[in-house]
């Protein structure tokens, strides 16, 4: 049997678990709950309950050695037997000298040891000179290899209690890496790197790459010199950082994430070659317009920020990924992953599954309703692995409602092309003003085009959220339907299609015994608007003072639906 791993099928990237196709449905837990088995002994259940079947949680380099070369799993051994008997997978995220851009979760023996763990330093201008941060040097060739020692150690250990099992499915190297409170290290010896010039290697493969990413090309696809230039170049020819991407935070940007990505593809190289399961590290994002932002309600300042130092300098934001793709990718870092909090969420899901080869997985995001809508998107437009939100053991009513029908209806997701399914959502409607997201979404397959909207109420519209998967070929006028809140009808895009109605309608409803869908009733008239649209109400409908209940309320959230075209000839 393989260790679980990745695979390219047409039905997208794949986790492949015991060499089946499997998709997760996972939540990530505080920081710390990870660490305790007593803890987790009543957390375990909780989340069975809320249809969860895989935790992210934190193993931490303090824990694991804090004593050099001498390691203790006890903890971390019990906390696999556990997730193993309560059949719910792992996610690894290993804290080793970076957490959210600081090195807290190193040992005791690292931090105390300033000469052989140099800091970084950073410009303060209310003191008017440089102080150092509680942050190892991405620039310290000994601390890369001292975290790498632990780490492998580590998968050492995974793949010695959990090869024959695949309980842990996954691991996240380091956590939100970057600098914060500067735009670049100022240590001595990171401003000697930063005045010896760009990497002609790193020039050579990004000047020559001929897929770079949207975002880096933007930003400064046209400061690349030709690649016919740098052929005969000695590795000591000279290119500022700022020539080649910007003067300022620009250059300093580019700067870390050279040197962030290396310090990481160390790190994650030596567990892969101790137990080479699927391994990626995650974003803090940045913002280049506040405008983007869902901030409702929120200050500004938990959006992440438009510059760097206010977000991690040199993490893998969409713009330098190609930067990291370079040292970490795909020897080290299968993939790169984004905190999907407050971003544009389709946005960011497009720009975290290019290039193809980079599947979607959102390892932290909001674990409330308006979180929960959004997993649709993720999972059935961009074939997410799995979404994330964070805190789950504090609080997963929201996402357990919205797993509760990806696990019901998982082989359907997991068994279709990405050209046959479609995620949506909608958001609470304001008390006045228009509403900022998509009130219709649409998509052609072959050729009939699929019209999602609000589900109809006699009162004020609700939220919704939810997927459409055609099933059979492409040309088949057959889908299945999941989510509540929406409504959806259909056009016929032949030529000569005079009219477009929906054949058939059924409720479903998973059949306890098989674990397959059956029909539970034949819907028409009122739940189909006599032929015109299928309503997959919300639980509570408005009705609005409407005397007669012609909306009913949201019951399997599960239905098959066929469209028909009539061609008439006039």
């Amino acid at each position: 049997m393989s260790p679980p791993h990745l695979a390219h099928t047409e039905h997208g990237i794949r986790l492949m678990v015991q060499d089946k196709p499997t998709l997760l449905l996972p939540g990530e837990l505080h920081n710390s709950s990870l660490s305790s088995p007593k803890y987790m002994s009543t957390v375990w259940p909780a989340m069975k309950a809320q249809h969860i079947n895989t935790l992210l949680g934190s193993v931490t380099w303090e824990m694991i050695e804090p004593v050099e070369g001498a390691f203790d799993f006890s903890s971390l051994t019990q906390i696999i037997l556990d997730a193993r008997k309560h059949g719910i997978y792992l996610v690894l995220l290993w804290f080793g000298s970076y957490k959210n851009g600081i090195s807290t979760y190193a040992p005791a023996w690292v931090k105390r040891d300033h000469k052989r763990f140099p800091r970084v330093r950073v410009w303060d201008a209310q003191r008017g000179g440089q102080r150092t941060i509680e942050m190892i040097s991405p620039l310290c060739a000994e601390g890369a290899r001292a975290d790498a020692r632990a780490f492998q150690r580590l998968m050492e250990h995974v793949r010695e209690v959990d090869s024959e099992f695949g309980t842990v499915v996954m691991v996240q190297v380091e956590n939100e890496t970057g600098l914060l409170g500067d735009s670049r290290d100022r240590s001595p010896r990171a401003e000697e790197a930063f005045r010896e010039g760009v990497p002609v290697d790193l020039l050579r493969h990004l000047a020559a790459h001929e897929n770079l990413h949207p975002r880096f090309k933007e930003r400064f696809g046209t400061r690349l010199p030709d690649p016919e230039s740098l052929v005969d170049k000695s590795d000591k020819v000279h290119y500022s950082w700022a020539s080649i991407f910007g003067a300022g935070t620009a250059a300093d940007e580019a700067f870390m994430a050279y040197h962030i990505s290396r310090y990481v593809g160390t790190v994650a190289l030596a567990g892969k070659s101790a137990y080479n399961l699927p391994m990626y590290t995650n974003t803090w994002l940045n913002f280049d317009d506040a405008s983007t932002l869902d901030l409702t309600g929120y200050p500004l300042v938990v959006g992440g920020g438009a510059r760097p130092g206010i977000y991690p300098s040199g993490g893998p934001c969409p713009h330098v990924s190609d930067i990291w793709r370079y040292n970490a990718t795909p020897a080290a870092l299968d993939f790169l992953a984004p905190d999907l909090y407050f971003h544009d969420y389709e946005r960011v899901c497009a720009d975290y599954t290019f290039p193809a080869e980079n599947p979607l997985f959102v390892p932290e995001q909001r674990r409330d309703a308006h979180g929960a809508r959004r997993v649709w998107v993720a999972y059935a437009t961009y074939g997410a692995l799995g979404t994330s939100p964070f805190g789950v053991d504090t609080g997963a009513d929201e996402i357990g409602r919205e797993y509760k029908l990806l696990a019901q209806t998982s082989e359907y997701l997991l068994n279709s092309k990405p050209s046959q399914r479609m995620g949506f959502f909608f958001d609470e409607l304001p008390e006045s003003g228009s509403p900022k997201g998509k009130e219709t979404w649409t998509r052609a397959f072959g050729n009939i085009e699929v019209i999602i909207e609000r589900a109809f109420v006699f009162g004020k519209p609700g939220p919704g959220g939810g997927m459409v998967i055609q099933l059979g070929d492409e040309s088949s006028y057959r889908f299945l339907v999941v989510g509540r809140g929406f409504q959806v009808r259909f056009r016929g895009l032949e030529d000569g299609v005079t009219f477009t109605g929906i054949l058939e309608a059924l409720e479903k409803e998973v059949d306890e015994q098989t674990g397959e869908l059956v029909t539970l009733r034949v819907l028409n008239g009122d739940e189909t608007r006599s032929g015109e649209f299928l309503i997959m109400p919300n639980d509570e409908p408005d009705y609005g003072g409407f005397p007669i209940a012609v909306t009913i309320p949201a019951r399997t959230c599960i239905a098959e639906v066929e469209a028909y075209n009539l061609c008439e000839g006039y």
